[in-house]
C-alpha cells in the first residue's frame, strides 16, 4: 500500500475519529499505549516515541505479568519466538519509509486453529496436534504479514473450536488448560474463540482473530466487552484453518475498537485461488465507513424474539435502542422469521462437513500428524483419555466419525434446509418486507460461572441465523450487567459488512461503553 492509501486508511489525519493525541499518550504511560488502538500506535511510531519492537516487548512483559502471572488469564497458548525480529524487520522498513499500511508493526494474536509456517504449532487445542507444523501459513495469515502485522502469538480455545462435546466447557483445551475472563476470574469467556477474546480484553495485543462457525467470535467478543466482525462467508479465505464446516466457518476481528476490526479486517480480506468461496469476494474500503453519522435514517429491525432471555440485558438494551433512536435512526419491531426450522440440520451439516474437511486439512497442512481422520482422532482421545478427556467426552467427534460422505442425501437435505430457511425465508425475507438496512439484538448474555461439572450455561445467542446464513455479524459493547460486558449485534445482508461497521461505529462514538477489566476474582449482584 502506497502513502496515499495508508492516509485514506485513516491513521494520519483520523478519518477513524480517534482523539487521543500522542503526548496525551506518552504522559499517561505505556498501559495507555497498549490499551490504545491502532491509530495512537501508528501516531507514536510516525512521531518517533515508540518502535514496533518496543511495542511487541511490552505486550510479550505483559503476557508474563498478566497471562502467565498476577491474575494468569492463561489466554496464550504460545509466544512466537521470531516476534522481535520481525518487529525490528518493520521498524528497519519504516526507517526506509516502506510503509505496507495501517497494520504496519502492530502486534497481532492468532487462535489456534489457524495455520502458521513458522515455529509454532497449530493444534486447535489438542494434543493429537502438540507440536505439529503447518505446512504453509493459512492465507488469512499470509495477508497479515503482508500488510506488516507482528504475529506475536496463538491464542487458546476450546478444543476443536467447541465441536468436540455436548457437555463442553468453553476455554478449556487439553493441550491449553482453562482460559478465564478478565472482568471475573470465575466466569467464562464462551466459545470457541476464548483466547482471542480474553487476551485483547486484558490489552496482550493490539488486534486478535478469531473463527465462528456460529458465535464463537461474536459470543467471546460481547462477553468480553470487544468488537467482534463475523464476515460474509467467502470474503476471507478458509485455507489454512483447522475446519468445523466449510459452510459456515470463517476468520474474523477481535479488537478494542471498531476502528481497530475495521482496519484487520481490511487487510484480511480478498479472494484466494484455493478457496473458490472467496472467487466473489467483495471486500470494501471499511475506514471510509467510520462516520459517525451512520446510523442517520437507517431503518433498523429490532428481532424481538432475541429478546426476553434476560431482564438485565434487556435493560441495557432498552437504553441501547434509545441511543440509536437518538442518532436518527428509524426502529422496527419485527421477528426474524424460521429459526427454529433449522436448530437440528444445522448440527448435522456440521458433523457431516467435519468429518470431511477435518482430513482434507490434516492431508494438505498438517501430513506428518499423527492422526489423519476423524476416526484416528477419536481412537487417539480414547487412548490418552487421562489428558484429553478428565471433564468432558468427545460426543460430536464421534457422531461426526460416523457420518458418511457429502454426497449423502441426508446432507444435501439438510444443508439445503439450512440455506432455505437462514437466507431466503430468513433474513432475507425480514429485511425485505420492512425494508431494512440492519437487524440489531443482544449478542449474547453476560459471562456465566464456569462450571466442570455441569458444563456451559449458553444465554440465548442472536449468533445462529447469520452464522447459518453465511451473513456478516458485527457485535459491539452496549453496557454491563453486574460488572459482566454485554453486546448489541448488527446483522445484514450478505456483503454488507461497510454498512454495518459504520452503524456500529457510531453506536460506539455516541456511548463508548468500553472500559478496561479489572480482573476481580467474581462479581456480586448489583440492586436494580
Amino acid at each position: 500500500m502506497d502513502r496515499r492509501g495508508f492516509v485514506r486508511m485513516g491513521l494520519a489525519a483520523g478519518a477513524a475519529g480517534m482523539a487521543a493525541s500522542t503526548d496525551a499518550a506518552a504522559k499517561a504511560g505505556p498501559g495507555a499505549v497498549l490499551d490504545g488502538g491502532v491509530q495512537l500506535q501508528q501516531e507514536l511510531m510516525a512521531a518517533n516515541k515508540l518502535t514496533s519492537h518496543s511495542l511487541t516487548s511490552q505486550y510479550l512483559a505483559r503476557i508474563r505479568n498478566i497471562d502467565k502471572a498476577g491474575p494468569r488469564i492463561n489466554a496464550i497458548i504460545e509466544i512466537n519466538p521470531e516476534a522481535l525480529k520481525i518487529a525490528r524487520e518493520m521498524d528497519r522498513e519504516r526507517l526506509l519509509r516502506r510503509l505496507r499500511g495501517p497494520l504496519h508493526g502492530i502486534p497481532v494474536l492468532l487462535k489456534d486453529n489457524i495455520a502458521t509456517a513458522d515455529r509454532m504449532s497449530t493444534t486447535a487445542g489438542s494434543l493429537a496436534l502438540a507440536g505439529v507444523r503447518a505446512a504453509r501459513d493459512a492465507h488469512v495469515v499470509a495477508r497479515l504479514r503482508a500488510a506488516g502485522a507482528v504475529i506475536i502469538g496463538k491464542t487458546n480455545l476450546s478444543e476443536w473450536a467447541n465441536m468436540r462435546s455436548t457437555h463442553s466447557v468453553s476455554g478449556w483445551s487439553a493441550r491449553g488448560g482453562l482460559t478465564r475472563n478478565p472482568y471475573s476470574l470465575d466466569r467464562n469467556c464462551s466459545g470457541s474463540s476464548s483466547g482471542s477474546g480474553a487476551a485483547i480484553a486484558a490489552g496482550l495485543a493490539t488486534l486478535a482473530v478469531g473463527t465462528e462457525t456460529d458465535g464463537s467470535i461474536v459470543s467471546p467478543a460481547s462477553i468480553c466487552g470487544l468488537v467482534g466482525i463475523k464476515p460474509t462467508l467467502g470474503l476471507l479465505s478458509r485455507s489454512g484453518i483447522i475446519p468445523i464446516a466449510h459452510s459456515q466457518d470463517t476468520a474474523g476481528p477481535m479488537a478494542r475498537s471498531v476502528a481497530d476490526a475495521a482496519h484487520m479486517l481490511a487487510a484480511m480480506a480478498g479472494a484466494d485461488p484455493a478457496d473458490a468461496a472467496t472467487a466473489g469476494s467483495q471486500a470494501a474500503d471499511y475506514a471510509a465507513a467510520l462516520d459517525r453519522a451512520s446510523l442517520q435514517g437507517k431503518r433498523l429491525g429490532v428481532a424481538r424474539n432475541f429478546f426476553g432471555k434476560n431482564p438485565d440485558v434487556d435493560a441495557e438494551m432498552a437504553k441501547a435502542l434509545q441511543v440509536l433512536q437518538a442518532q436518527g435512526a428509524q426502529l422496527v419491531d419485527v421477528e426474524v422469521p424460521n429459526v427454529n426450522k433449522y436448530d437440528g440440520t444445522e448440527t448435522d451439516v456440521l458433523l457431516y462437513e467435519f468429518k470431511s474437511d477435518l482430513a482434507a486439512y490434516l492431508k494438505e497442512y498438517a501430513p506428518n500428524a499423527p492422526v489423519r481422520n476423524m476416526a484416528e482422532l477419536v481412537e487417539f482421545n480414547r487412548k490418552h483419555a487421562d489428558k484429553e478427556m478428565p471433564y468432558f467426552g468427545q460426543e460430536y467427534l464421534e457422531r461426526a466419525a460416523a457420518k458418511g460422505g457429502l454426497d449423502e442425501q441426508a446432507y444435501l437435505d439438510a444443508l439445503a434446509n439450512n440455506q432455505r430457511y437462514s437466507r431466503a425465508e430468513g433474513i432475507d425475507q425480514v429485511m425485505r418486507e420492512h425494508r431494512l438496512d440492519a437487524l440489531v439484538a443482544p449478542t449474547d448474555g453476560p459471562a456465566w460461572l464456569t462450571d466442570f461439572i455441569n458444563g456451559d450455561h449458553y444465554n440465548a445467542s442472536f449468533s445462529s441465523p447469520a452464522a447459518v446464513a453465511g451473513y456478516p455479524h458485527v457485535t459491539v459493547p452496549a453496557g454491563y450487567v453486574h460488572g459482566l460486558p454485554v453486546g448489541l449485534s448488527f446483522v445484514g445482508g450478505s456483503y454488507t459488512e461497510a454498512k454495518l461497521i459504520g452503524m456500529a461505529y457510531a453506536y460506539e462514538q455516541a456511548t463508548r461503553h468500553r472500559r478496561a477489566p479489572q480482573f476481580p476474582a467474581s462479581v456480586s449482584p448489583q440492586p436494580r
